[in-house]
């Protein structure tokens, strides 16, 4: 008794956790459908207090409107984060509890810096595949090259609702998005996704941990946790209201709580 107590428990924590993933991917996914609507590459992110589960900050590509390189979503959601606290050790106390929920991989350079600002945990859509930094061209979360300590990566929530967001984005008329190299790549594919090596961002204890006994199928066959399910209305539906909402969440994290937390300097 005693033991299937503690597995149902486990159970439990696992689908709760898995709960909170999909809630916050959810806000980054959406903010990345209204960064497609307005004209940006669709990736978006969300930065969440994990002790508490506030949103603390988001941001979403700028680098259209911007003319900016270095305007990705990550870089934008930090300068909100730096505006609440300042920087230098007050910054990376704060990130240490900090999940970053983005839809696409970060690339080398966003992935450098949350490891500098030694974040917490990295949960993303799908992967980055000509400059992810977090396992598919390099691994800098788990490197000893560069500075700041290393982070856990959880790969594939909502990966291809993810996808899709970036699959939109090209096939529209939109003249700083990758111009195909001829009109069968212009075609929408709804059907076929690739397949999801976890083994390249995370560990399978750590697969067990985050999403349970169960799902290792999944990590042994490469497979998505959610089988073949698309979300369509998620990614279809315009998100004009998202700016707003993300807004009032981190309102909410107010002045008095962000006193309490515990800063290890």
């Amino acid at each position: 008794m005693v033991s299937m107590s503690l597995q149902n428990g486990q159970l439990k924590a696992v689908y709760g956790m898995l709960e909170v993933h999909l809630k916050h991917m959810k806000s980054a996914i959406r903010l990345g459908k209204f960064a497609l609507d307005n004209g940006e590459t669709p990736v978006a992110c969300v930065f969440v207090y994990e002790p508490s589960g506030e949103v603390l900050a988001y941001g979403m590509n700028y680098t259209n409107e911007s003319l900016s390189g270095i305007a990705h979503a990550e870089f934008m959601a930090i300068e909100q984060l730096r505006g609440k606290f300042g920087g230098g050790e007050i910054l990376k106390g704060v990130m240490r509890d900090i999940v970053v929920y983005v839809t696409v991989e970060p690339c080398v350079m966003c992935a450098s810096a949350l490891k500098q600002l030694e974040v917490g945990k990295v949960v993303f859509g799908c992967a980055n595949e000509r400059f992810g930094g977090n396992g598919t061209v390099l691994r800098v979360n788990g490197d000893s090259c560069t500075g700041g300590r290393g982070y856990v990566v959880v790969p594939g929530i909502l990966r291809r609702e993810a996808i899709m967001l970036l699959r939109y984005f090209y096939v529209r008329s939109n003249e700083r998005a990758p111009k195909p190299r001829n009109k069968a790549e212009r075609r929408l594919d709804r059907d076929t996704f690739p397949s999801l090596p976890w083994s390249k961002y995370i560990g399978r204890e750590s697969f067990v941990a985050e999403f349970g006994e169960k799902m290792v199928c999944h990590f042994d066959g490469n497979t998505d946790i959610f089988g073949g399910l698309v979300d369509w209305d998620l990614i279809d539906e315009p998100c004009d209201w998202i700016l707003e909402h993300l807004n009032r969440e981190c309102q909410d994290f107010d002045l008095h709580r962000r006193k309490k937390i515990k800063l290890d300097v």
